[in-house]
């Protein structure tokens, strides 16, 4: 089990951007980042849109973070990228189970008992606390 590459980059960003603390050009952070400049554009609308970072239009223009770092987990970052994080597809209410309907399934219980513990290690992970470890 792996994050995607967008995932991975997507966290890479919002980490260039709570660092720099300054509000900076997509090019500056597709650099710093190491992800090309594409790619981090289609990133950046996506965490724009969550409301983890703004955009501003114009020559001052550029993106910024959104909101304090202390308000920004890890899982925002991935759950914005990759929807809800699930070792499996039948927790999620619109994928039923097709192997037993009422979801009785011990696999089930397994599953949605470790998603919920993922999910809860990387909802304490905040960014300010990601930034402060790095400058120690």
């Amino acid at each position: 089990m792996h994050i995607t590459l967008e995932a991975d980059y997507a966290l890479r960003i919002v980490d260039t951007l709570a660092r720099q603390d300054v509000r900076m050009e997509a090019k500056a952070i597709a650099e710093k980042a190491c992800v090309t400049l594409r790619f981090s554009l289609k990133i950046l609308r996506k965490l724009v849109a969550a409301g983890i970072v703004r955009s501003y239009k114009g020559s001052q223009g550029g993106y910024e973070i959104a909101k304090p770092l202390d308000e920004i987990t890890v899982y925002d970052i991935l759950e914005t990228i990759e929807g809800p994080l699930t070792l499996n597809r039948c927790i999620l209410s619109d994928h039923p189970c097709n192997r037993v309907p009422d979801k009785k399934c011990p696999y089930h219980h397994i599953f949605e008992r470790t998603s919920e513990r993922l999910k809860s290690e990387l909802s304490s992970i905040t960014i300010a606390s990601l930034v402060q470890n790095r400058k120690q």
